[in-house]
């Protein structure tokens, strides 16, 4: 019948680099995908919890699979799990711990972005937040090389001199600021990675200055808030890794469209910069923002990257699997 292996997040952390999963996004993403391949996240929500299905059938790949995330936002806690079906023989081939996918995919998806919309340079980079997401998205960030300075903030003194004392050693300086718009100033590439208990936004339109890019992944519902309207309104080119769920369905989109700013005319999906359909930048004065609520196609890159290499490997654990697939002409 075959085995099910499964990965623990340990397993996911010590199968994954920066430069691996950021080249499997980069196929992903420019590899040609009809809308039906993944289809809009499903949520169900109960008294004050929530369950949140990502669904996909990857582009040049064996697999098809999903991420399913139990929350309750009251607890502030949540759990993930990934399976992975093999395309051809509907067989499940995988499952995995999806915390760590998440985390990790997230950033190197930001990295990429990063990577097609920053003005070429040296690149001073802000980082707004410093737990697991912000320290994440610096070192993918980092991977891709020429970063010069960054600068963090966080509103707890202790949790930025945890921060700036984690990239110590690192060929460039960590400084800690003491506001949000200090951290900014001199900075061309801006990490939104934080939100507000009260959910006021983080990051202000009023801070971009010509050649920024903004990469935002805090507000992904629409009772979430990250950056102000003013900062939609002053980007000049919006790229989304799911455009309708970013235009509708997150609270720093709504709104902005609630005072009135016109974005559907310069926001693009992250698929049509990879593969080439829209050029990206016009000009180097231009304002990028990057706005991410997270999608499947994500999740089963870097998850089906860490199952073959898991599998090369003899990682992680293995179980009998559970039934062989079903003969449905039968």
């Amino acid at each position: 019948m075959g085995s099910v292996r499964i990965l623990s997040d340990e397993d996911v952390a010590a199968l994954f680099d920066w430069d691996g999963a950021i080249a499997a996004l980069r196929a992903a993403y420019g590899a040609p995908a009809s809308e039906a391949m993944f289809p809009p996240r499903l949520m169900a929500r109960g008294d004050g919890v929530w369950l949140r299905t990502l669904t996909g059938v990857m582009p040049g790949s064996p697999y098809m699979g999903a991420k399913m995330i139990a929350a309750s936002p009251r607890a502030r806690a949540a759990s993930y799990l990934i399976p992975l079906f093999d395309q051809r023989t509907t067989a499940l081939r995988a499952l995995l711990a999806g915390n760590a996918v998440t985390g990790l995919r997230t950033a190197a998806t930001s990295a990429l972005a990063a990577d097609l919309l920053a003005v070429p340079g040296p690149r001073r980079i802000a980082v707004i937040g410093s737990g697991f997401e912000a320290r994440t998205h610096l070192k993918a960030v980092a991977s891709l090389g020429g970063v010069e300075a960054v600068t963090v903030f966080s509103p707890r003194a202790a949790s930025r001199a945890a921060f700036a004392a984690e990239f110590a050693g690192q060929p460039f300086a960590v400084a800690q600021a003491e506001s949000a718009g200090q951290a900014v100033a001199g900075a061309n590439l801006v990490l939104c990675a934080a939100r507000s208990r009260d959910e006021t936004p983080t990051f202000r339109g009023e801070w971009m200055r010509p050649g920024m890019t903004v990469i935002s992944i805090g507000s992904t519902l629409p009772e979430q808030r990250e950056i102000d309207p003013e900062a939609i309104a002053r980007a000049d080119l919006i790229v989304a890794d799911m455009v309708d769920e970013v235009a509708h369905d997150t609270g720093d989109m709504i709104a902005a469209a609630r005072e009135g700013v016109a974005f559907a005319d310069k926001l693009i999906g992250l698929d049509a910069l990879v593969s080439g359909a829209h050029p990206g930048r016009r000009s180097p004065g231009e304002i990028a923002l990057y706005k991410s609520v997270g999608a499947a196609i994500q999740d089963l890159a870097v998850a089906g990257l860490c199952a073959d290499r898991a599998e090369a490997r003899g990682a992680g654990t293995t179980i009998p699997a559970f039934a062989p697939p079903i003969d449905k002409g039968k």
